[in-house]
């Protein structure tokens, strides 16, 4: 799943190099990152995070008692309900469009409004058929089966990366706009039918038909309800902060873009791919011993931890040699990079935290308790937004490289509330099932290990003469991943001695 996942960001982060190369921070980049939001509000009310919430859990028990002939009817009715729910909401988004965008995007006025809106009604149709993609996904998770569905939105970048290559140099920067919205809907039909084949030929039994007496289908709907509530909470916290940054000046919104681009790199790697990974075993084991899944719960902990410490490490010491390396091209120059790296920084302080809440809401969604998450999702909400305005009114007052740091105010505070999501979560999980937690000693170690390697990076980085951002960060990012490897063995980390064993074969 990891791997899958990283080939799918990679994708992402090539895409978005592309795109900052022909929009830097400008208005059309707002336009664009705007219109691919609004929309993909319908993707994540519907798609994986529901489905993980609602669907998997009820079709993977079904598959662990071999009741194959339900699982089949099962699949076949979400199919339905889905089609029929998105493709109705796609519908309205389309005819809607121009009042959504006045009602969510308040500051956009001229022809950041008018390309939004153009933009918006093609994405919706698209975040449809994402949202049928995800319903594949969790078919093939419920099988055992990640790669394919992990690594199938490389074809939605590529059908990006496509358009802009092939386009960036003939058309104007509005026209390219709604190109790309075209090319990004091209992108989500490959996206979920390369699934398709792998879909039918693990689920022989699939029967596509409306099927709401199904009791099965009414548990699946009646887990969804909280979670969509949940996923709305969530959705609502970056709508507070789009809507923000809307009055901020431009390129506030794809700054907020950019920098969530890598800040969800190691959300997705390491939390998201472990607690897709967990849901269907936890959803089997969910009938036994509390601490079976207390021990699963904190080695998957563990695995999350180790990968992450160093990510907020690197992200806080090296952000602007990554952000450099990654963005700074054409139109996204020095000012730019600062300003990003900035935003990046705030929303780090809460990585270690959105990552471990992953895992935390998979074992809920186990135990077909989707309320608590929601729940716990809405007083991080409330927090992130009333945080987020403060620091961003405080912030906005100071600049770097010209550019105004509201935005940076606002990934602030989301970081600063992520810590009370995990904490509620955390607590409530332990009396559940126990005690949940990756270890104080282990942590530190971690922490340590991270330290002495971003320490010992940034020294390399500013050695280095003058050279190509590129450069600058393969001869310092590479030394910061060995150094943390290296120091994580020698502090006793099992996690490190495996990765070392496996590279030198010893």
């Amino acid at each position: 799943m990891a791997a899958g996942i990283l080939l799918s960001r990679i994708a992402g982060l090539i895409r978005d190099r592309i795109f900052a190369h022909y929009f830097g921070t400008s208005l059309f980049a707002d336009a664009f990152r705007a219109a691919l939001r609004m929309p993909n509000v319908l993707q994540n009310l519907l798609g994986e995070g529901t489905l993980s919430a609602s669907f998997i859990p009820v079709y993977a028990e079904l598959l662990e008692r071999r009741r194959a002939e339900e699982a089949g009817r099962l699949a076949g009715a979400m199919f339905a309900l889905l089609l029929a729910v998105a493709g109705g909401l796609a519908l309205i988004g389309i005819v809607l469009a121009p009042v959504l965008v006045d009602i969510f995007l308040p500051g956009f006025a001229g022809m950041r409004r008018e390309l939004t809106v153009t933009a918006v009604r093609i994405l919706f149709p698209m975040t449809g058929v994402l949202v049928l993609a995800a319903w594949a996904l969790g078919i093939l998770n419920s099988h055992r089966r990640f790669f394919v569905p992990y690594v199938a939105p490389v074809l939605w970048n590529a059908a990006m990366i496509t358009t802009l290559l092939g386009l960036g140099g003939r058309l104007d920067r509005a026209d390219l706009v709604v190109a790309l919205a075209w090319g990004a809907f091209l992108g989500g039909l490959l996206q979920f039918g390369i699934q398709l084949p792998w879909v039918l030929r693990l689920e022989r039994r699939l029967q596509v038909r409306w099927d709401t007496h199904m009791a099965e289908l009414r548990t699946a709907v009646r887990n969804a309800g909280p979670a969509i509530l949940g996923r709305g909470v969530v959705q609502l916290s970056g709508w507070v902060d789009l809507v923000l940054a809307s009055f901020l000046s431009a390129g506030a919104v794809a700054a907020l873009g950019y920098a969530q681009t890598l800040y969800l790199l190691p959300v997705s790697l390491f939390g998201m791919s472990v607690a897709a990974a967990e849901l269907p075993e936890l959803a089997r084991r969910r009938g036994g011993e509390a601490e079976a899944l207390q021990q699963r719960v904190n080695a998957g902990l563990r695995q999350i931890a180790f990968l992450v410490v160093p990510s907020v490490l690197g992200y806080l010491a090296l952000g602007d040699v990554i952000v450099a390396a990654l963005y700074e091209t054409g139109d996204f120059g020095r000012g730019d990079t600062l300003l990003v790296t900035l935003v990046l920084a705030g929303y780090t302080v809460g990585l270690l935290a959105s990552t471990a809440t992953r895992l935390f809401s998979s074992a809920f969604f186990a135990l077909h308790d989707t309320r608590t998450p929601a729940k716990f999702a809405l007083a991080r909400v409330l927090l992130a937004a009333g945080a987020g305005l403060g620091l961003m009114l405080l912030l906005e007052r100071f600049s770097t490289g010209g550019r105004p740091l509201g935005a940076a105010g606002l990934s602030l505070g989301a970081g600063g509330a992520a810590w009370l999501e995990w904490a509620l979560l955390r607590r409530a999980l332990g009396g559940r099932i126990g005690r949940v937690g990756a270890g104080a000693d282990v942590l530190a170690r971690m922490v340590f290990a991270a330290a002495v390697a971003a320490a010992s990076a940034r020294g390399v980085q500013l050695m280095l003469p003058p050279l190509h951002p590129i450069w600058t960060a393969v001869l310092v990012l590479l030394p910061f991943g060995g150094l943390y490897f290296g120091a994580g063995a020698a502090l006793g980390l099992p996690e490190s001695t495996r990765v070392l064993r496996r590279l030198t074969g010893r």
